[in-house]
């Protein structure tokens, strides 16, 4: 039997058909942009850390600051990525209509990736990420963040291609994120690689 680390998801690109299903309201797409890392961006986390607590209070099991804003010196989108846990994502009545009353706007519905639920906050411009307990992509993302904090070279690789990614003129968060995710996957494969806790046995994703 091959050994397969526990976060790791196969690759696959996120399909139109799904980016409809998904999203929830009618959002109008934005030019996707990427900056140069910008030292305010923990203040903007913990603005909008402080918003959610006030808003759910003991209903929040988990926040953390996730994505490229939360590695030191790393070129991101000027978005605060935002992981937030629950007793059950999928029980939209037991947050998002206090959320909704305190601001915050619900984007996204996506109940076959983990009952994950998307939430924005306009200022600091920040995504809120539902998640239930025992969720793996939240583990998946901070080995992410913590890999690119801790080596060098795919911390530059990976800020380089975003660079080149956002002068193309991506309209939409989907697109961008297919684009940039062949080089997502590779990082994936070395971070599970390098894990001594969980054997790993490399899945090259499909090269076509």
């Amino acid at each position: 039997m091959t050994a397969t680390h526990p976060l790791w998801r196969p690759f696959a690109l996120i399909g139109p058909e799904e980016i409809v299903a998904a999203r929830v309201g009618n959002p109008a797409n934005r030019l996707i942009t990427v900056v140069a890392p910008d030292p305010g961006w923990p203040a903007a986390y913990e603005q909008v850390r402080s918003r959610l607590l006030e808003v759910l209070g003991d209903r929040v099991l988990t926040i953390t600051h996730v994505g490229s804003t939360s590695v030191p010196g790393l070129e991101a989108k000027p978005t605060i990525d935002i992981d937030l846990t629950v007793a059950d994502s999928s029980r939209e009545v037991d947050y998002v209509p206090d959320l909704e009353a305190a601001g915050f706007t619900l984007r996204a519905r996506e109940p076959g990736w983990e009952q994950h639920r998307l939430v924005t906050w306009p200022f600091p411009d920040a995504n809120v990420h539902v998640w239930s307990p025992g969720a793996i992509e939240p583990r998946r993302h901070l080995a992410f963040a913590s890999w690119l904090a801790t080596h060098p070279d795919d911390h530059a690789a990976y800020g380089g291609a975003k660079l080149d990614l956002a002068a193309q003129g991506f309209a939409d968060g989907m697109s961008y994120n297919n684009a940039k995710a062949a080089l997502v996957y590779d990082l994936y494969e070395r971070i599970f690689a390098a894990d001594e806790s969980h054997p790993h046995v490399p899945h090259p994703r499909p090269l076509a």
